[in-house]
């Protein structure tokens, strides 16, 4: 931090600290006045009575000044956050806004990223959003005076937002708190227009400027986007107003500079980082801290675990295998990449991996016929190539149904297959059947690990397909088997991070009305930008987490 980052921050402390002492100088100089000064009725006055409010207040102020003194100065800043219950009828609709979720599922290799990014390659993990489990959210406040807002604190984005007052045909924007550009003194115009897709719809505005304020800190001419369009029925059924992006700039749409880039630039924190602690305890109301400049002590229990991150953009780090019941499943052997995203409720991976955790807690999906149709019609073919000792990323391709680049199995394309008598592709469903094949060489590589027969392994096979995740991506399962229910875990930094059925199942309603909804969904990216993990917030509710841009690493650690 450069000196005159250092002086501001001095100056800051000191001021803070000054004007506590002129509170508890104005404190004592109250208690004497209403301990001493008797009514004037009163003509005698015992000495002793004197003599008690005087030093009453004297060691009031001497003790009150004693723990300012004493007070841990640690500069961090503390955020509150709040949390929400899992509501039904949210979940309602999403329902109806995912009619196309298959469809954009299926095209999730053409998501485009913001025109500053170099690689248009990459995945835009934004666009997958979807915020109605979000449960943890936050207060901040825009403008002179501060206009409050409750937004959801995303490191999975790096754009802030808020409704705009200029958003008149968007039902949403009549349930929320709306920016009023016009009561700010420190407004500044911008006119920018912005647009941001999520997996649910886009929301679109324009950018302004104006100072923002988080917990007890006042960012200085931060860019954000006025929202004049939020359509669809999640974002009005959000307990959320808008977003606060804690990703890189590399995936700010616009380029806006993050606000907690500012933070650091303009010197209102300690140390280039920042650290989550979610409470996952249902019973309590605290829903959890975000610590600007730090960490906190008291959110964590030994020590944490750093990764480097290896992409800009998200907080993307490398990752090893994923176990279920403590055993290997063998396709994250070789690495797979992980991101930490607070934005993000729920645990999404390869469908291959998912639909094996599915299996093993008993989650029920929509059926796969596809699937079932190759495993019934290749699946003896799968299982000889395997053990003739065949490259697994070859084994499709020698099938026909998939195409070798090379370094692994890729789908045929649409191009290859189209019937050029009536111009209709048969594409999608080629696709699906090289995905399914290579799930179903994995599985029955797993179990060939395992030593079991080739008719168990067939019928294995066959069971998975059963438990494919839905469209939604959502998987029910009984409430009343969760103790049974195995352990899923994921190897980062060399360690074993565990998960238990009560930290990944979500529990939606409450009674015999409840629900129990796998907390892991399926997200398919291909290498070599996959294949690709999401962690959550259920990930992040059992590991404290730290995101730390000074040295370009995330940490983990058991939370307190």
């Amino acid at each position: 931090m450069s000196p005159k980052r250092d002086h501001r921050a001095f100056a800051q402390r000191l001021s803070t600290r000054l004007s506590s002492l002129v509170f508890l100088h104005q404190l004592s100089l109250a208690l004497f006045l209403f301990c001493c000064c008797e009514p004037a009725t009163i003509k005698t006055v015992n000495m002793g009575t004197i003599f008690k409010a005087v030093v009453l207040p004297l060691f009031l102020s001497s003790l009150l000044l004693s723990l300012v003194s004493s007070a841990p100065n640690d500069g961090l800043f503390r955020i509150g956050l709040k949390k929400v219950k899992l509501d039904p009828n949210n979940r309602v609709a999403a329902q109806l806004e995912s009619k196309n979720v298959e469809a954009l599922r299926a095209s999730i290799r053409k998501y485009h990223l913001p025109a500053n990014l170099e690689d248009s390659g990459d995945i835009d993990i934004v666009s997958l959003k979807n915020y109605l489990d979000a449960q943890y959210y936050g207060e901040i406040a825009i403008g002179t005076p501060p206009q409050t807002f409750t937004v959801i604190f995303d490191t999975g984005s790096a754009n802030l937002w808020v409704p705009s007052s200029k958003c008149h045909f968007s039902v949403a924007c009549y349930f929320h708190a709306n920016y009023k550009s016009g009561k700010s003194s420190t407004y500044k115009k911008n006119g920018t227009s912005a647009s941001i897709q999520y997996g649910t719809g886009a929301i679109s505005g324009f950018y302004s400027n104006d100072n923002v304020q988080v917990g007890d800190i006042v960012v200085e001419n931060q860019d954000f986007i006025e929202a004049t369009s939020e359509p669809g029925l999640v974002f009005l059924a959000a307990k959320f107003d808008g977003l606060l992006g804690l990703g890189f700039q590399e995936i700010s749409v616009g380029n806006a500079v993050p606000v907690w880039y500012n933070m650091i630039e303009q010197g209102l924190i300690k140390e280039p980082l920042f650290s989550f602690w979610l409470n996952r305890n249902a019973q309590e109301e605290e829903g959890g801290e975000i610590v600007f400049g730090g960490v906190d002590p008291n959110h964590f229990k030994g020590k944490h675990t750093y990764v480097p991150v290896t992409k800009k953009g998200y907080w993307q780090f490398d990752m090893g295998d994923v176990l279920i019941g403590g055993k290997p499943t063998g396709y994250c052997s070789r690495g797979c990449f992980a991101v930490a995203d607070s934005g993000t409720s729920l645990l999404a991976g390869p469908t291959t991996v998912i639909t094996m955790i599915n299996q093993a807690i008993g989650a029920e999906g929509v059926v796969s016929q596809e699937c079932k149709a190759v495993a019934q019609q290749y699946g003896q073919t799968i299982m000889n190539l395997l053990l003739a000792e065949a490259r697994p990323d070859k084994v499709c391709s020698q099938i026909g149904l998939c195409t070798f680049d090379g370094t692994r199995s890729v789908s045929m394309g649409i191009e290859s297959v189209v019937d050029k008598s009536n111009g209709k592709s048969s594409g999608i469903l080629h696709d699906a059947s090289c995905s399914a094949c290579e799930m179903a060489v994995v599985w029955m590589k797993n179990q060939l690990g395992q030593n079991q027969t080739q008719d168990r392994i067939l019928n294995y096979v066959n069971e998975l397909c059963e438990r494919m995740p839905s469209p939604m991506g959502q998987s029910a399962v009984d409430c009343g088997r969760l103790s049974s229910m195995p352990s899923v875990s994921f190897t980062i930094g060399g360690k074993v991070f565990k998960l238990t059925p009560n930290e990944y199942i979500l529990k939606v309603g409450e009674g015999p009305q409840a629900q129990c909804i796998s907390g892991f969904t399926n997200i398919d990216i291909p290498p070599p930008r996959g294949p690709l993990w999401i962690l959550g917030d259920i990930f992040m509710g059992r590991y404290h987490t730290v995101f730390d841009s000074g040295n370009m690493r995330v940490g983990f650690a058991e939370a307190a």
